[in-house]
């Protein structure tokens, strides 16, 4: 597509703002959707080798295929056309998401679900990437907190959804990916590729500039997804065995990552190292307080405090890795970090059930798990204070 550089700027509104929110939720839906009908799935192919830990895959696959498919995705992004890349992409996930209505084969499923998750890499990319040319400053810090509010409610959304369709059976949910196609259709038309400015030069995004972020972006996207793992197993420990309450549960938590998240526009005044150290802090207090607690309402206080840290966590990661990125980085600075999240998010259920082997049982895993992200909310505030200056200086003038 060609760029005019004397091309008339386009002022984006709420209409472009929803789209690029509703594409941010389709790898929540991937992520969630299935989990109330795995059991129905496990009994359908019950006769495959190996079905009951190739089941739960069906549920995690797509994660990791985000992880090894964002930074190609933000390559092309950067180099081709965002919008373009985002309708197809959009398209392309409903294809794969609904595939298996009609597959028969569970190695032929898990497939589907590996491109599933190469196109949700491409549809998180590009909507966080448009989100950060389309508004700057104050708004761009404002609606990427806004992002992931919305998709921390549409979790529980689709999760409900997940739950009530399932109960037609176990491929009624799969339906629901054509949403995506539907969506693509006001996308192609309301949005537009951005145009880069004159003077940025197509220069490679700095190992340097990015790399601590990303380091710390892998243990937070491990923190952010080991409760929305453990937790009904938690609870069932407690001697909660109703699904309602189990239910109700999780959405309080929920409800509280969503507050955090609401909260992070405002709370960026405190500035970068105190923020970012402050919700490792809390979260990790959360989780060592469900891992120790003796009874249901320390639990609960713990996931509501570990909710609300990692709400503000995932935008105060987001905006302090790719705010300070050039229009001509931006793609592939965002495919890095999206990489890097849900690369924390596959291997957090992986490191909990090993420190579960290990230790004394989940309990002690979460224990753990909240300890270490204590410790690295002070490696942080140190590591921040000594060398990450200009970091901090592109958080603060973004919060400005």
């Amino acid at each position: 597509m060609s760029r005019s550089p004397s091309a008339p700027a386009r002022a984006a509104g709420p209409v472009q703002l929803v789209l690029l929110l509703v594409g941010s939720c389709m790898p929540v839906l991937g992520a969630v959707l299935l989990s109330p009908v795995l059991p129905r799935m496990e009994e359908e192919f019950a006769a495959v080798g190996g079905a009951e830990v190739l089941v739960p895959v069906v549920l995690t696959l797509p994660a990791l295929f985000i992880a090894i498919g964002a930074p190609f995705a933000g390559v092309i992004a950067d180099r081709f056309d965002r919008k373009r890349l985002l309708v197809w992409a959009m398209l392309a996930y409903s294809v794969c998401g609904t595939a298996p209505l009609y597959l028969d084969s569970l190695y032929a499923i898990l497939a589907s679900r590996a491109l599933v998750g190469v196109c949700e890499a491409a549809i998180m990319t590009c909507c966080t990437t448009l989100i950060a040319d389309y508004w700057s400053g104050p708004r761009r810090v404002r609606y990427l907190g806004v992002q992931t509010l919305v998709t921390t409610v549409s979790a529980t959304l689709f999760f409900a959804l997940g739950g009530a369709l399932g109960a037609g059976g176990w491929r009624t949910v799969f339906w629901l990916y054509l949403v995506a196609a539907v969506v693509a259709v006001p996308m192609a038309r309301f949005l537009w590729q951005p145009v880069r400015p004159e003077h940025e030069a197509d220069e490679p995004v700095s190992a340097g500039r990015l790399a601590v972020p990303v380091l710390v972006t892998i243990v937070g996207g491990l923190v952010f997804y080991t409760l929305i793992v453990q937790l009904s197993y938690v609870l069932d420990d407690a001697g909660v065995t109703d699904s309602a309450a189990i239910g109700g549960i999780t959405a309080l938590m929920s409800l509280a990552t969503a507050i955090g998240a609401g909260l992070f526009a405002k709370a960026t005044r405190l500035g970068l190292r105190p923020l970012l150290a402050g919700e490792f802090a809390v979260a990790g207090a959360g989780l060592v307080l469900v891992g120790t607690a003796g009874s249901v309402p320390v639990v609960v206080a713990g996931a509501v405090l570990t909710g609300f840290g990692t709400g503000l966590l995932l935008p105060t990661l987001l905006t302090w890795a790719v705010d300070g990125l050039s229009f001509a980085q931006r793609g592939r600075g965002t495919g890095v970090w999206t990489s890097a999240l849900f690369l924390g998010e596959f291997l957090s259920p992986l490191v909990v059930g090993g420190l579960a082997a290990a230790s004394a049982g989940l309990g002690g895993a979460l224990g753990i798990v909240g300890g270490a992200s204590i410790v690295l909310a002070l490696v942080v505030a140190v590591l921040l204070k000594r060398g990450s200056g200009q970091h901090a200086a592109a958080f603060g003038r973004a919060a400005a």
